[in-house]
């Protein structure tokens, strides 16, 4: 059994750390890729306040395909380069979107996001998946999110199986 109680109240920075920490101890020795999305989508959900969307989408043959995640039905599949999460993966770059409605060709799975974040997981320089957060609020996520996101795709991908 895991307890892992975030501190919410702590800097975005420890609150980060604490989260990587918390992903590495869920992952470590499971070779299972969705089992490890799975338990990270849900650390995310516990850690991060003020989301309504947290998981992640894996590349499969150059397509975004749904995987685990915490929130309402989302769009099952992306194409390269379509929406936040579509750009994130065509780029191979973090996507910090303040406003989801300025985004060019923006994909509305929940009508109530306002503001997003994609950060793409690579492994050997190839995008495997990418992590998703919608947040109801308009600018909710910043550079320390984006830094956060990214030290935490960082360690999960060697948890996740590529299937590109």
């Amino acid at each position: 059994m895991y307890d892992f109680t975030p501190d919410t109240t702590a800097p975005k920075a420890e609150l980060y750390r604490e989260l990587v920490i918390a992903a590495q101890a869920l992952t470590a020795g499971e070779s299972d890729g969705v089992a490890n999305m799975a338990n990270v989508a849900a650390l995310i959900w516990q850690y991060l306040p003020d989301l309504n969307w947290a998981g992640f989408y894996r590349n499969v043959g150059g397509e975004l395909v749904l995987g685990p995640f915490i929130g309402k039905p989302a769009c099952i599949r992306i194409a390269s380069g379509q929406g936040v999460c579509g750009a994130a993966l065509a780029s191979g770059n973090l996507q910090l979107v303040a406003d989801v409605h300025a985004f060019p060709g923006h994909i509305a799975c929940d009508a109530a996001s306002r503001s997003e974040l994609v950060v793409p997981v690579l492994r050997d320089g190839q995008v495997i998946a990418v992590i998703d957060l919608d947040s109801p609020h308009p600018a909710r996520f910043d550079a320390a999110d984006a830094e956060g996101i990214t030290a935490l795709a960082a360690i999960i991908s060697l948890a996740i199986a590529p299937v590109i």
